[in-house]
């Protein structure tokens, strides 16, 4: 694991903390080859109920390494450098990171404490929820530096704030806070400075704590349906309503409900 990403895991929950506080966090390439190493093997672990997703020193992620962008003349090659081709490859690979955060079959949470920017905020929008500071800078930025957007963002975001507003965020890359980004519906949660860890803490063990088996079906379902026709969800949600009622989870659940008992999930 690289330094400048640390792992945790407590109570069924995986933290992958992003660990470059003196840049925001900004992607580093150790960060992301721990990234990409850490998000499949988290996603296929049984003993892993919920995914965090955060930055360390007061910020989520500051995205691209932009001072590096222009060292290296951003997507420039003057023949020395990789192809545009191997660039595309490279950068296509990567963002294979917020596929996974999308579809794996656990819920996945973006815990924001402060700046999210760029891919950065790809990567927030990418999980299921997202729960931020209220005073947090959150921005597409891309416009910023006369680039396009990558790590799903401009998949992600119509979806959570219509086609109209996120066109507007990616074209202005304006800023807007924690609270802003809730009432628009771009983030779940929000809370204030004095409570905000507290609360992500304790939402992030309520997740953990959901019949993991029927979550991973409910994704696949709603994924679906953002694509798919209706016929197509129908089948869906026909097929992983009888697989999910067959699990030990349901069966527990509903003697735990007609004993008016809360329901205790094992993921099974």
């Amino acid at each position: 694991m690289s330094e400048h990403l640390i792992e945790t895991f407590e109570n069924g929950v995986c933290t992958l903390t992003m660990n470059r506080p003196e840049a925001r966090n900004a992607m580093s390439g150790p960060m992301m080859e721990a990234l990409n190493e850490a998000i499949p093997r988290v996603a296929s672990d049984r003993k892993v109920r919920a995914v965090v997703l955060t930055g360390a020193g007061g910020a989520f992620c500051a995205g691209g390494d932009v001072k590096g962008f222009a060292r290296d003349g951003g997507s420039r090659n003057d023949g020395d450098g990789p192809s545009m081709e191997e660039r595309v490859y490279g950068l296509r690979k990567g963002m294979e990171l917020s596929r996974i955060l999308h579809e794996m079959p656990k819920p996945t949470l973006a815990v924001i404490p402060g700046a999210a920017a760029g891919a950065g905020l790809s990567l927030a929008l990418a999980c299921d929820l997202r729960f931020a500071l209220d005073t947090a800078k959150i921005t597409t930025a891309f416009s910023k530096i006369g680039a396009s957007g990558d790590y799903g963002g401009s998949y992600f975001l119509p979806y959570l704030v219509g086609a109209a507003k996120a066109r507007e965020l990616y074209f202005t890359a304006d800023i807007i806070s924690g609270q802003q980004a809730y009432e628009m519906g771009l983030v779940n949660k929000v809370a204030s400075a004095d409570t905000f860890e507290e609360e992500t803490k304790a939402y992030a063990l309520y997740l953990a704590g959901l019949p993991t088996v029927a979550i991973g079906f409910m994704k696949k379902n709603l994924n679906a349906a953002q694509q798919g026709s209706l016929s197509d969800v129908f089948d869906l949600e026909a097929l992983h309503m009888t697989r999910s009622m067959m699990t030990e989870d349901h069966k527990a659940a509903a003697k735990a409900f007609v004993n008016k008992q809360p329901p205790v999930f094992e993921g099974r």
